[in-house]
């Protein structure tokens, strides 16, 4: 049996890793105002060397400060509640997702998750591109109407459409 010395033959200790949901880390995913973020998923936790991994939660009626996540691409999946998402250099692009549904965030992209119910905590698993907790608050003053920006899969989308 050959093995390759670039990667652990203890799998037992460096294989597969099961991390409880209560056992997350608040205290290293980066802070935005009117969010609480906690890790799962890092090097320091479990030797990840490509992504970030954890939860957000939003509470009833609260929205985060403008931000962006640097050169990291993120995967929101929202659990439970409905996200409103703003984005923009003015947050003037908005939509909605529910639970079953993934936003995905690109680079430098300024936006502001906001927790479209008032009496329901907005709860999703978030994935990023890297191990930084990059978090860039941003001082933006919002458009009043933002435009609503349904997303339209590039792959299957009727090319005679109108846009």
């Amino acid at each position: 049996m050959s093995h390759d010395h670039d990667h652990p033959t203890d799998w037992k200790h460096n294989g597969v890793r099961v991390i409880p949901g209560d056992k997350l880390d608040p205290t290293s995913a980066g802070k935005t105002a009117g969010m609480n973020r906690a890790t799962a998923i890092n090097f320091a936790r479990v030797g990840a060397q490509k992504i970030w991994a954890g939860t957000v939660h939003i509470h009833a009626n609260a929205k985060t400060g403008a931000h962006h996540h640097g050169d990291l691409e993120s995967v929101i999946y929202v659990v439970k509640g409905k996200a409103r998402m703003r984005w923009g250099n003015k947050l003037e692009y908005v939509a909605e997702a529910g639970p079953g549904d993934f936003i995905f965030v690109p680079p430098y992209v300024p936006h502001q998750e906001i927790n479209a119910s008032t009496d329901e905590t907005l709860e999703c698993v978030l994935v990023r591109s890297g191990q930084d907790p990059v978090v860039v608050n941003l001082d933006i003053e919002p458009v009043e109407k933002p435009e609503n920006v349904p997303w339209v899969d590039p792959i299957h989308a009727d090319p005679n459409a109108k846009s």
